[in-house]
């Protein structure tokens, strides 16, 4: 059952990849990473449990962190990006 799940996780991966590299906009190809990002936070603790290796999931969380983290960093460059190319236009659209 465990490798069942192990390989359900992978091939949830693939396809955020996939979607990553095909994404219409910038917000999909960013929402997709972060949900690869989620997925590995899982495989993780998936790995650490099949090890039985209770540390890993002290990583796993570590490892949240930094994806929600970097998640909103880049959200919030793209919503502000665009303000700083109008303001060098003079706030011409």
């Amino acid at each position: 059952m465990l490798d069942a799940a192990i390989l359900a996780v992978l091939v949830t991966m693939v396809l955020a990849l996939v979607r990553a590299f095909q994404g219409p906009s910038v917000y999909d190809r960013i929402l997709a990473a972060n949900l690869f990002g989620t997925k590995t936070v899982l495989l993780i603790a998936l790995g650490g449990y099949a090890l039985q290796w209770h540390s890993f999931l002290d990583i796993a969380l570590l490892y949240a962190l930094v994806n929600f983290v970097g998640t909103i960093a880049v959200m919030r460059f793209f919503e502000y990006g665009s303000d700083t190319e109008e303001a060098d236009n003079g706030g011409a659209r």
